[in-house]
Order: C-alpha cells, then structure tokens, then sequence
C-alpha cells in the first residue's frame, strides 16, 4: 500500500542561452544602459535629499516624472524600471540589517548588465522544437532561445506550476534569460545514504572521508610545478589566450595616458574575456555534475565552516611592516578562488535537500593538523602538501593528507561537534553599531 507524500513549494532558477539578432541585441544593450543610468540616478537623488524625507513612494513619484520628461528612459519597460527602485531600496535594507555594504554607483565597464522582467505573464514562453524555444522580452519582441529542459508552460503551468518571472543577464559570451520557477514538488523521503566528511583543496579539490576523492580529470599544475590557472582550457586554446594576452600588452603599450582604449584593444579584451567565460562555464558544470552525484549517494554530507575572505587576504603588508612570500602567497589565493569553494557547499546545501539528505558544518581549525588514527597534532605530522606522516611514536599513520582532514571532518560531527546554523538560534536584530546591554 502506497501513501501520497506532501507537497512542497520549490523555487529555483534555470538559465538558458539567447539567440538574438543584431537589432536586438542593440535594444537589450539600450535597456541595460538605462537601468544602469536609473540605478545611478537614484543613488544620486537618495544621497542628496535629506534622511527625514526618504521614503519608497517619493522616490517612485520622481521615477515616474523622469520617465515622462526623458526621452532615453522610454526604451526600458515601465516594470523593469519598478523592478530597478524595489531593488534600491532592497539594497539599503540589506545594509540597514547589517547583512551587506552601503549601495554604490554601478560604474559602466566592471558592472554586469541586466534587465529585470518581473511579471510571468509578459513572457508568453512557447516551445517551438526540441532545442529551442520562444519567449517575449517587453518592447524586443520574440527571442529564441536553447531549450535545455521543461518549463512549466502551456497547459503545464497553473496558479502552483508556473514561471514567475526573469532577468536578462550578459556575460563575455551573450545574452541570458534567467528564469524564475516555481513548482509544487513532493516532499523527498529522507535519504538512506551514508555519511561522508569532505575536505576541499587546491590540488585535490574534494577529498572525501571513505577515499571516493573527486577531481577534475585534469592536472592542476604545470610540468615546472607551478599553478595551471587555464586547466579548463585545453591545449590550443591555451596557446590562443596567450597569443591574445600577448597582443593586447603591445597594443597597451600604445596608449597615452588617461586616453581610452582603441577598437582594436577592446575587441582583443572581449575575445580574452569569451575565452575566460568559457573556462567558468566548464568548472562550474564540473561542480554541478560533482555535487549532484554526491546529494544521490549521501545522506549526511559534512564540510568545514570556512572563512573564505580571511583566507585569500593579501600578504603584502605595508611598507613598515612589508610582507613575506607574497608572490607565493598571490598564487595560492589565485587558486583558492578558482576553486569557488562557496559556490560548491551552496550547490550541495539545497542539493541535499532536495534528495532527503543534509549538509552539516564543523569548526575548520585544526583538522588538517591532526592525524585521523591516534587524534593527536605532532609538530611537523604534515610534511608537504599531499603527505601525513604522523610523528607520535605510538601511531605512525602515513597517507594523503586531504583523506586525512576528511576523516578529521566527519569525526567532528560524529562527535556532536557540527555548528548550529543561523536559522536554529534565537537571533536579536540590534541598529547596526550599537553594542549589546552586556558590553555597555
């Protein structure tokens, strides 16, 4: 006899690829600028007017006259332009309970251009053939785009399956529609999986606690020993961005200074980008395809609480105090964040959950200094990068090191050692710079 599980509601993102026509691209492009230039001209506004009359609904007021008096603000859509106010003011939110920094202006060339669609219902998404589909962008028109799997559209989508909305995004390599999906899914059964410890690393990425270790199916390093920063290129496109590199210094070389970049170095810049773009699509499927396959075979997946922005400081220090093996020290923060050791616990956190498991964290000091057999920290246990041999006369214990800390890992939240996340504890929201009754 079988038995309905409960329904949840699921939200989730699905990015696909556009396929526009110069014409469109160049009306996208102009709807980004003016979001941009709107988000500026709000921070403009919100700065100058004084804290007592700051409020949502005057800052709406002046959108709308702007909107009537000028002319550029008309080519982005009348929601995009709410969507880019409620995002403002999202922003101060944020910063006002404590959880980010003060809004800024977006500058032209290091900001990502987007265009928000809010409302579903202006989409009309329609598949037209097995690796394409359909969508309406609000004054563009029709836009193709790569069908790579099935959305809630048509006479699948009702009140609870349905796409709620979306965001065009561009990056080196186009233009991408990012939707907002919403379904009703059942409850998954909690998982029967086993536990595994994970160590993540530079050299070997993850390092699991029962010896299943992941890698990328590449070397990390050069023949002289030395980072591979393009290990998700391959060999001709490696030589390609040298070439490129190489280019672009020489016609660097030719520019006065304060005087803007020429066409022909910007076009070099973009093909360095695509490339570059091209590596992150394929380390970022990398750890999709890793973490989905961990989330199947594990029921309780334990990480380390890392502090990710404290570990790729720079070691250069001051000119008093100037710092030590800083070139060294670049190099490993490079790879650190190639690595994106955030973005791999964020997939396996709602990946878990989806399949019935849980991710839990554990304190980090340590576990790499400490030998997994005898539970001791020798002096000296650590002899390179990959080698544990450890020094207690009594133990002796020889292996990888990363299997080692893995073990460590898992130990700790066997012990009942696994931090207690932010959502589990009671959390006192205070105005930001005042200090608690206890330290006053």
């Amino acid at each position: 006899m079988t038995t309905e599980r409960a329904l949840e509601k699921r939200q989730f993102g699905h990015r696909a690829r556009l396929a526009l026509t110069p014409a469109q691209g160049r009306l996208v492009d102009d709807q980004a600028h003016a979001a941009r230039a709107m988000w500026n001209q709000l921070h403009d506004l919100w700065t100058m007017t004084p804290k007592c009359q700051r409020s949502l609904s005057r800052m709406d007021q002046t959108l709308r006259q702007a909107r009537k008096e000028v002319d550029w603000y008309a080519v982005l859509p009348a929601q995009a332009a709410q969507a880019v106010l409620k995002t403002y003011f999202q922003a101060w939110k944020n910063c006002w309970e404590g959880r980010a920094e003060e809004p800024t202006f977006k500058a032209r060339t290091r900001t990502v251009m987007s265009v928000d669609i809010p409302q579903g219902r202006d989409l009309q998404i329609k598949r037209v053939h097995r690796r394409w589909g359909v969508v309406n962008i609000p004054k563009v028109g029709r836009v193709r785009f790569r069908w790579t799997r099935d959305l809630p559209v048509g006479k699948a989508a009702n009140n609870e399956n349905r796409i709620t909305g979306a965001r065009l995004v561009k990056d080196a390599l186009g233009w991408h529609i990012a939707f907002r999906v919403q379904t009703m899914e059942p409850r998954p059964e909690p998982h029967g999986g086993g536990e595994v410890g994970i160590d993540a690393g530079v050299n070997l990425p993850l390092a699991l606690s029962d010896g299943n270790h992941q890698d990328h199916g590449r070397p990390p390093r050069l023949p002289d020993g030395t980072a591979d920063r393009d290990k998700w290129l391959n060999p001709d496109e490696k030589a390609k961005l040298l070439r490129l590199e190489q280019r672009a210094a020489h016609r660097k070389s030719f520019r006065k200074p304060k005087e803007r970049n020429s066409s022909r170095l910007r076009n070099t810049y973009d093909q360095i980008k695509r490339l570059r773009a091209r590596a992150t699509r394929r380390a970022v499927d990398w750890q999709h395809q890793t973490t989905t396959n961990l989330a199947r075979t594990y029921g309780t997946v334990v990480v380390e609480q890392l502090n990710i922005t404290n570990m790729v400081k720079s070691a250069r220090g001051t000119i008093e105090e100037p710092g030590k093996n800083v070139a060294q020290k670049s190099g490993l923060n490079r790879s650190i964040s190639q690595e994106a050791w955030g973005r791999t616990v964020t997939m396996l956190t709602y990946k878990t959950a989806r399949h019935g498991g849980s991710l839990h964290k554990v304190p980090a000091p340590n576990t790499s200094l400490r030998c997994s057999a005898c539970g001791f920290i020798t002096p000296g246990s650590r002899e390179d990068q990959a080698t544990f041999v450890c020094k207690n006369p009594d133990c002796g214990w020889q292996g990888n090191a990363d299997h080692n800390a893995a073990i460590n890992v898992l130990h700790l939240y066997r012990m009942g050692l696994a931090l207690v996340p932010a959502a589990g504890r009671a959390v006192v929201r205070r105005t930001r710079g005042v200090k608690p009754a206890v330290a006053r």
